[in-house]
């Protein structure tokens, strides 16, 4: 089993180019612009891996995380650009990116590996007046019989470091919904776990989650990976 950790939002940078199309930055220091602690998490478990990759291209450039076809894969910010500009974006942050992924995942897989691919996210705590009732969220595909093995596994190993954690399934996204981890069950449909890990950012200070999630989140994935048995069977 390889582990293949990526973070798709772990940053605000605007390449220089296009900074002028953000005239109030205020707004890329928000939840819109990354997943604050998300890259921190992300390399607290990267001792883990065994390859990770992450960007700290700001998502209301482009979106990372959504297939070509998605309306929000352009922001308010960058829809309204020349297509010229928009392929020239795709071609030199957008596809180079997930393409580093697909292509190593795709190597694990043809030398007979199996891969869990974990991808490292973060949520506001509230959205349009709501408050989301959760510290953790495991996405998965619902269809995918190992998925939902590793994720019920995951969340008894976390629940046993961290009693008190409300750790939910497929909230506050669906694992389904249009993303990267989605795109690649449908490009390996066997040997690959793409799980997507939400992070709450009632626990972040500064751009750093509180070192006892990131401890407790470095345990549960440990304990799992080295007895993968557990959920394959």
């Amino acid at each position: 089993m390889r582990l293949v950790l990526t973070c798709e939002h772990g940053g605000n940078d605007i390449p220089e180019t296009y900074k002028e199309r953000f005239p109030n930055d205020e707004v890329l220091k928000t939840h819109r612009g990354y997943d604050l602690g998300a890259l921190d998490v992300f390399q607290y478990l990267k001792p883990l891996s065994d390859v990770s990759f992450y960007s700290t291209t700001s998502r209301l450039f482009v979106e990372l995380n959504r297939s070509l076809h998605h309306p929000m894969l352009f922001s308010e910010f960058t829809k309204h650009l020349s297509k010229i500009e928009k392929d020239n974006i795709i071609k030199d942050y957008y596809l180079p990116y997930r393409f580093r992924v697909e292509d190593k995942i795709r190597d694990y897989i043809n030398h007979r590996g199996e891969v869990l691919h974990l991808s490292i996210h973060s949520f506001t705590p509230q959205l349009n007046g709501k408050t989301r009732n959760c510290d953790i969220g495991l996405l998965y595909d619902s269809q995918q019989k190992e998925e939902q093995e590793f994720c019920k596994h995951l969340k008894t190993q976390l629940l046993k470091h961290h009693p008190n954690l409300n750790v939910r399934f497929n909230y506050p996204y669906l694992g389904k919904a249009d993303g990267f981890t989605t795109f690649l069950r449908k490009q390996f449909s066997k040997n690959y776990i793409g799980i997507e890990i939400e992070l709450n950012q009632k626990f972040v200070a500064k751009n750093i989650i509180e070192i006892e999630i990131k401890e407790d989140i470095y345990k549960a994935i440990s304990g799992l990976k080295s007895n993968y048995h557990v959920f394959k069977h």
